[in-house]
Parts: structure tokens; C-alpha cells; sequence
């Protein structure tokens, strides 16, 4: 559904970036929303309608389903041969079907950033049209009427960590694609590796960022290593010897051990 784990957001009043956006990124996200001043949000939907993108590898990100922006966005979509559609500030099952109203096929992806957004992910993610979910800190925490979502460390607060482990749950438990948040930080290299590591061990299938530099980072983090794939290969090896549990290189493997091995075998990229 994503070819790729590295998602890049580009202003959707910035077309002189749109190409190279989409060759740097694994899929380009036109933004619409908050990367767009409300006086230059008629120029981004302009822009939408003039670019040529690979419909398979661009997502739009419309506008919240609450605003009048919304409804404008749906109309500028209708027009463009664009159908992945990311919903800003998802709230609710019946926000989806708003959106999913906007053309035949439309597939959504729902970014949940707020308290309520993240406190109904279960319903959002069972919802037919959704193929995917991400989450966003900063404005969660605005919603909240929160101060910060890190501590000074850069580690994420509890609130934080657990809204995106709600958006990644409710991601794979209905078979979404689950999509990691933007590190901010963009000179904090070392801060997104670690993040974007994290992600893909824990089962994300992407990050999304917010600068090209950012990219590579994120493809490497989700890359097992050569070493990872060589214990995959030696485990999955054995196991065709070993009935049922058995004892490898000091650890106990059993089927779920199995499949992480498999994954590890088959690289994302």
C-alpha cells in the first residue's frame, strides 16, 4: 500500500518542490494543511490541480474535516487523479466517510492528533476506507492544552508514547499501514535514527519527515542489518531440523520468534 518507509511532506503552496520531493521520498505528501498560511491555501489547491505525480506514490493531506477548508480541499481532489488522502486531525469513523465521500476509490489515511482522535483509533482504523494511520505529537499535546511532548533529553513524555503506541495497535490490529510521526528536530540525527529504529522493530511500516535529509536515515533504520538477516537466515535454517521448540545460539525459538525472523529475511527495501 506504501512503497516504502520513508514519507516526506511538502508544502502544497511550494510546486518548484514537488518533483524533487517525490524522486528524494518513497511517497510525497502534498500538504494542504498546516504547512500552508490560510491566505496561500487557494494557491496550494491550484497547484495540486497543475502538478503531474505518480498517483501510487503521492498522498494529499486535506484539511480537518471540521473546517471550511475541508469541503474546498474535496472539491480540488474530485479534480486531480489523486485518491490517498490523509485527513488532518481525525476524530471520528464518520470524519473517514466525509472524506471517503470525495471520489470513488479514495483511500484514507487518518492522522491522529488529538486526544479525541487517538481515544477513538480503534473505531478510525476498522473503518473500510482507512488503509492507514499516523499519529502527530505536537498537536496532540496542543490539544490538551499541553506545553511540550519531550522532555529537555528529546525523549517523548509518557502521553506521547502512549498515544503512539494507541495509533499502532489500532493500526495492525485492522491491517492498516502504521506511520510514524515527523522528528521535528531536523539537525537531531542520531534522535531520529533512534526513533525510526524503535519504529520498525516495534512494527511501524513507516516514518514520515519533514526534510530530505531526513530520508536516508529513515530507510536505513528500517533495513535489517546484515547481521540481523544472517542470524534470520541461520535460525529459519535450524528450524527446518527442529520440531516444535527448540533451543538456538542460547535463546529459546519458538513460531513467533519464526516469524520475526522471517521478516527480518525479507527486507523492506
Amino acid at each position: 500500500m506504501i512503497d516504502g518507509p520513508a514519507l516526506l511532506f511538502c508544502p502544497g503552496d511550494r510546486p518548484e518542490r514537488y518533483a524533487k520531493a517525490a524522486a528524494a521520498a518513497d511517497t510525497v505528501i502534498i500538504d494542504l494543511e498546516d504547512a500552508v498560511a490560510p491566505a496561500d491555501k487557494p494557491r496550494a489547491r491550484d497547484a495540486l490541480l497543475a502538478a503531474s505525480l505518480d498517483p501510487a506514490k503521492t498522498i494529499v493531506r486535506v484539511n480537518p474535516a471540521t473546517t471550511p477548508e475541508f469541503t474546498r480541499d474535496l472539491a480540488t481532489v474530485r479534480r486531480t487523479p489523486y485518491r490517498r488522502l490523509m485527513l488532518a486531525k481525525t476524530e471520528s469513523a464518520a470524519q473517514v466517510d466525509a472524506l471517503a465521500s470525495a471520489a470513488d476509490g479514495v483511500e484514507a489515511i487518518a492522522l491522529c492528533e488529538t486526544a479525541l482522535g487517538v481515544v477513538r483509533a480503534g473505531e478510525i482504523a476498522a473503518h473500510p476506507a482507512v488503509i492507514g494511520m499516523m499519529w502527530g505529537a505536537e498537536d496532540l499535546i496542543a490539544s490538551m492544552a499541553g506545553r511540550t511532548s519531550r522532555f529537555t533529553s528529546g525523549r517523548y513524555r509518557d502521553v506521547a508514547r502512549h498515544a503512539r503506541s494507541t495509533i499502532l495497535l489500532a493500526a495492525r490490529a485492522y491491517g492498516a499501514v502504521a506511520i510514524d510521526a515527523v522528528h521535528i528536530d531536523i539537525a537531531d540525527v542520531e534522535g531520529l535514527r533512534s526513533e525510526a529504529e524503535d519504529a520498525a522493530a516495534s512494527g511501524f511500516q513507516a516514518t514520515a519527515c519533514i526534510h530530505p535529509s531526513q530520508i536516508a536515515v529513515i530507510r536505513d533504520a528500517y533495513t535489517p542489518t546484515p547481521e540481523e538477516q544472517a542470524w534470520a537466515e541461520r535460525v529459519l535454517d535450524e528450524a527446518t531440523r527442529q520440531p516444535g521448540v527448540f533451543r538456538f545460539e542460547g535463546r529459546m525459538i519458538d513460531e513467533p520468534v519464526l516469524r520475526q525472523a522471517r521478516q527480518l529475511r525479507r527486507p523492506r527495501r
